[in-house]
């Protein structure tokens, strides 16, 4: 299992079994909204970064976009292979 596949296992699993303090649990507990708040966040900071040239940020801001999104897809049920 790489390292998407076992991100994506624990965000069905916070999905599924909600835990009190999951960053994860508190974005499916807001909905949609607010996970597409934080992709757009995500998306702008990781633009900035790299218009910046700050390669340390950037790779940073770069993994927060792929959870946020992954975290999307799972909200929305699209698995990790449809993008793949």
């Amino acid at each position: 299992m790489n390292s998407f596949e076992q991100m994506e296992a624990v965000i069905a699993q916070r999905r599924a079994e909600p835990q009190e303090g999951s960053y994860t649990c508190y974005l499916f507990e807001k909905g949609i909204d607010k996970i597409l708040k934080k992709v757009g966040e995500e998306c702008a900071e990781t633009i900035i970064a790299a218009k910046n040239g700050r390669q340390e940020e950037t790779v940073g801001e770069i993994s927060d976009l792929i959870y946020h999104l992954m975290v999307m897809m799972a909200q929305q049920n699209i698995p990790l292979d449809a993008v793949l």
